[in-house]
């Protein structure tokens, strides 16, 4: 994302916390008093304003379609820094009209080829939202709902209340105690969550995403979620975002994707993606809109061949749209409802990992059957024979040092293990004690210590290294007992923007194999064989922002 929503670092305030993720609301005077009384709407001459007939009254900008006032129970939650809701900075003039259509009203935002609505419903605290964009003429890859300050605080890893220091571009900040915050940290992937948001004593505020069937980068895709500091917050539905991206934007209409005040708890399942049905939005004219009737389905009867240690993921995508659902645990049953008609390649996951697809074609009002998956055994690279192997093949660095921490925090973290980690095979820690990130500034060469029997040290074998993201084309180049040196690989194709300094590994999993002669292995069995493990590129500045990769795992084959 730009760097137009990034807070400069500000003094240390004495803030009352609750819990992370319910931390108490400042109080404060109540903005001009509105009192929900009957479903409707007016004109107050600059806005439509809406009442939903319960507790929420919100303003729509006439002339430029951005939200401009929320309140709940006569409180505004809208606004931080004289800046209203809007998609992405803000669309400029637009075409605002607002019609009602029985228990519900639709307000329709066209800015040239983009169109935005927003819709509420009688006796709901909701405010449903879809965004149309046709083409890259208009630059609309988010909506931002920003808060007041003082609403809702919290110091998790998506926040910079207390920061003082910027270490990393405009966005990534250290803390006196030496962690770190930055509104990229957000931990999670599309598929952990249906909601995002805060809750302060009685008080919720949410964003329920949409299916993200017109957004890009899969299940396993992380984002700028949501951001919060002494200014204000921010919260987030990203429809197209440039950091780590591994797919091509796509277009038409997205949504809906909600935004939610509650009591305090969370927002009703009832709005959650795969829940939400919304034929009253069926005849309101949303361009682009496909109605239940439109879709179809995709069931399969099972998947053979899953290692059951890990959870199997079905993703399906073409250049229109993406779904995706989860195997089931005993079986590998799944079935994707609500998608668009069209041919689909369906990718089958262990883990983050691809190791099936086919394609399937989804017609409108029906369900395309699949007899059992047979995932072959030669498409998971963990059942290969190996001598010796560090982590299993996930297609993430799940297992490594310091891979769980790096989901929410920068690599100077106060909290990260040493990054260097030089390991022998069969010491019961080789993955635990291998860092998931390697730099060429930071940590390259790195040493792996193994026996060979004489046997295997007459052998070529070939070596393997798989990696799931890259930074300015890091890739491994290995020595071998300081005689044998491989090929400088060639770079697969990676995301060109930062990816392993703002809480994501992911991007395009790739294997690097060597093939290793046996003259490079020593011949006494008692000596251990000394792997080394460079990362080079042309590119890439310095520390971690030097040239360098994410590994899913390592091997030696027999």
């Amino acid at each position: 994302m730009s760097g137009s929503d990034n807070h400069r670092p500000v003094r240390r305030r004495t803030f009352v916390l609750g819990a992370a993720a319910g931390s108490a609301a400042l109080a404060g005077p109540l903005a001009v008093p509105a009192t929900a009384a009957a479903f409707g709407y007016s004109d107050d001459g600059s806005n439509y304003v809406v009442d939903s007939g319960a507790a929420l009254v919100f303003k729509v900008s006439k002339t430029t379609g951005d939200l401009t006032s929320l309140i709940y129970r006569g409180t505004e939650y809208q606004g931080y820094g004289g800046m209203n809701s809007h998609i992405e900075s803000g669309l400029g003039s637009s075409t605002v009209t607002i019609a009602r259509s029985g228990s519900t009203i639709l307000i329709s935002v066209t800015h040239g080829t983009l169109k935005h609505y927003y819709a509420a419903r009688s006796g709901e605290n909701n405010v449903y939202m879809w965004t149309n964009k046709a083409d890259t003429s208009v630059s609309a890859t988010r909506y931002i709902v920003r808060v007041k300050a003082g609403r809702f605080l919290n110091d998790e890893p998506d926040s910079y209340t207390y920061t003082t220091s910027t270490i990393e571009a405009s966005d990534v900040f250290a803390k006196s105690d030496g962690q770190t915050r930055s509104k990229h940290y957000s931990r999670l992937r599309v598929i952990d969550y249906d909601y995002i948001g805060w809750t302060a004593g009685n008080v919720g505020l949410w964003i329920v995403r949409s299916n993200h069937e017109k957004a890009s980068g899969g299940p396993f895709y992380r984002s700028l979620l949501r951001h919060q500091s002494a200014d204000g917050g921010g919260l987030y539905e990203i429809l197209y975002y440039g950091q780590n991206q591994t797919e091509e934007q796509r277009f038409g209409l997205q949504g809906p994707y909600v935004i939610a005040f509650t009591d305090g708890g969370a927002p009703s399942s009832s709005l959650f993606p795969g829940n939400l049905t919304t034929s009253w939005a069926d005849s309101l004219g949303i361009s682009g809109y496909v109605g239940a009737s439109g879709r179809g389905r995709v069931a399969g009867v099972g998947i053979t061949g899953r290692d059951a240690a890990y959870p199997y993921t079905i993703g399906l995508a073409n250049a229109a749209a993406q779904y995706w659902g989860s195997a089931r645990l005993s079986d590998g049953y799944f079935s994707i409802a609500g998608v668009l008609p069209g041919t689909y390649t369906l990718t089958v996951h262990k883990s983050e990992l691809a190791v099936y697809n086919t394609q399937v074609t989804v017609s409108a009002g029906g369900t395309t059957t699949l007899n059992s998956i047979a995932v072959p055994s030669s498409n998971d690279p963990s059942n290969a024979s190996a001598i010796w192997r560090i982590n299993d093949w996930t297609g993430t660095p799940s297992g490594f040092k310091n891979a769980d921490l790096m989901t929410y925090a920068h690599p100077s973290d106060v909290r990260a293990s040493a990054w260097t980690g030089n390991v022998v095979i069969g010491s019961g820690s080789q993955t635990s004690a291998f860092p998931c990130y390697i730099w060429k500034d930071v940590n390259s060469g790195l040493l792996v210590y193994f026996k060979l029997t004489a046997a295997q040290a007459a052998s070529a074998h070939t070596l393997r290294i798989g990696v799931t993201t890259a930074y300015a084309n890091g890739r491994p180049q290995v020595v071998v007992n300081d005689t044998w040196t491989s090929a400088i690989p060639y770079p697969p194709t990676q995301p060109n923007t930062r990816s392993l300094t703002n809480g994501s590994y992911r991007g395009n999993n790739h294997t690097f194999s060597y093939s290793v002669p046996a003259s490079a292995w020593l011949t006494d069995t008692s000596r251990y064989n000394v792997l080394k493990i460079n990362v080079v590129s042309g590119s890439g500045s310095t520390s971690y922002l030097s040239a360098g990769t994410s590994i899913d795992a390592i091997d030696l084959l027999n």
